[in-house]
């Protein structure tokens, strides 16, 4: 909900932030810091993990931080060499900037442990004080993938939770922990874009 009836306001407004993602309809909403639904904005819920170093990963660990996150897994033969790819652009751009961080959950728990994921980070030069790539419980991960980052589609249509989660999505995440801007992470023009938006979100948030 945005309160603005002026249009060239709101379009100067929309101009220099970026929205606000409240749900898994991925609707883009410009809130207004002074109006009472911007403190009732979607943030990303408490989570722990393990990384491919076998440190634990949580919510404060991001504290503070602009992130990417995403879904993937190792033995995935599809979309996710793409997502890698791109995540390791990202990694390259903000190589030196402690404010971005990235994330990528396992969706294949089972599969994909510390050594395994250790082993995927090795092969594709994944950064692991940049880009932390997290297992747990398929469960929690699942769990926070479709209520946390809206990640799982397919639930929105069906609600199944024992359907398996695969998606294409790149999650813009801010220093609060609110999701600000979904793309196709498969896609160069996507993930370029991604960078003009991060930086659009490092001037509003200085």
């Amino acid at each position: 909900m945005t309160l603005f009836s002026c249009g060239k306001k709101k379009k100067a407004y929309i101009n220099k932030t970026l929205p606000f993602f409240n749900s898994a309809t991925f609707t883009p909403e410009w809130i207004d810091k002074e109006i009472s639904a911007y403190e009732n904005i979607h943030t990303i819920p408490e989570f722990s993990f393990v990384n491919q170093e076998g440190k634990t990963i949580t919510r404060d660990t991001y504290k503070g931080k602009i992130y990417i996150a995403d879904f993937f897994f190792v033995s995935c033969p599809g979309i996710c060499p793409k997502l890698t790819k791109n995540m390791g652009i990202l990694q390259d751009k903000y190589k030196d900037d402690p404010s971005i961080l990235l994330l990528s959950h396992t969706v294949m728990p089972t599969r994909d442990s510390v050594p395994v994921l250790k082993e995927y980070a090795l092969e594709h030069k994944i950064n692991s004080n940049k880009w932390n790539l997290v297992t747990g419980d398929k469960d929690e991960i699942y769990n926070i993938a479709r209520v946390g980052y809206f990640a799982d589609e397919d639930f929105v249509k069906t609600q199944d939770e024992n359907s398996f989660i695969h998606t294409e999505n790149f999650i813009l995440v801010d220093k609060k922990g609110r999701i600000r801007g979904v793309y196709n992470g498969t896609l160069g023009v996507e993930t370029n874009r991604l960078m003009k938006h991060i930086e659009i979100l490092k001037l509003e948030e200085s």
